[in-house]
């Protein structure tokens, strides 16, 4: 699946393709899929303006498979993209695993 965009007045809806991988520090583990870079530069350009808080991140609606949630996506500097954590609840449900690719839709709204 190549990345899809679609925007609104209202709103900005990506589907694309990523890895769900680990990133560890000692005894605590966190997942993430790290947005493409055609998605992130989307984000950055269009959406995230003045409206970022804490970090630079970005309220969005995430949907994996049959779980839908609303968390934040954050920018990283050395990948020069941004990354959504997943959450434990969600990898159980759906049955992600580390390095496995699924596709993800992420939403933004703006205003209201």
């Amino acid at each position: 699946m190549r990345a899809s965009i679609a925007s609104s007045g209202t709103q900005s809806v990506y589907r694309f393709r990523a890895k769900l991988w680990r990133w560890s520090a000692g005894k605590t583990a966190w997942y993430f899929i790290t947005l493409p870079a055609k998605v992130s530069r989307e984000v950055r350009l269009v959406d995230a303006g003045p409206r970022r808080t804490g970090f630079g991140s970005l309220r969005v609606e995430v949907t994996l498979g049959s779980s839908t949630w609303q968390t934040s996506i954050f920018p990283s500097a050395p990948l020069k993209a941004y990354l959504l954590p997943v959450k434990a609840q969600v990898r159980k449900k759906e049955g992600l695993l580390e390095g496995r690719q699924m596709n993800v839709q992420l939403v933004v709204r703006r205003g209201g």
